[in-house]
């Protein structure tokens, strides 16, 4: 028997739909409650094994006040591009993660636009110095940090 596997566009959708169960901070099951399912179809939907029909994403789009087209939408483009790029992928797997969640949270809560910008020197910097050590380089050839 061949395994088949989820369509991207469906696997993006439900990771959007998961990105934005978690941004509201409501549980799989909540969600399933809402809309008449059961938590283990709405882990389906999140994975993109099974695609979610018009009419059920309108009724999570209502459910998360936002439109159907939110469910579409990338950083970058209104789709997801066919073979989209492996970054954008670890993006949105990032972000939707709880560490992604808690770190956004936080950085949100952050008032001063000179402490958002040096926090995001110092996250490149620590990057930087962690690629080059990956790559056998020596630590002082990582960028300098000034804060």
């Amino acid at each position: 028997m061949i395994k088949k596997t989820p369509n991207p566009i469906d696997v993006f959708v439900g990771s959007r739909v998961r990105l934005r169960r978690l941004m509201v901070g409501m549980s799989q099951e909540a969600l399933a409650d809402r809309l008449g399912v059961t938590f283990q179809q709405v882990q389906k939907y999140e994975k993109g094994t099974n695609r979610i029909s018009a009419s059920r994403l309108q009724a999570i789009a209502e459910v998360f006040r936002v439109p159907p087209s939110f469910f579409f939408q990338d950083e970058d483009s209104a789709m997801p591009a066919a073979g989209a790029g492996h970054e954008t992928g670890d993006v949105s797997t990032f972000v939707s993660s709880k560490e992604g969640l808690d770190l956004n949270r936080a950085f949100l809560k952050i008032e001063d636009a000179s402490v958002r910008k040096s926090i995001i020197a110092l996250a490149t910097a620590l990057s930087k110095a962690s690629a080059a050590a990956e790559a056998g380089e020596r630590a002082d050839k990582a960028p300098e940090l000034r804060v």
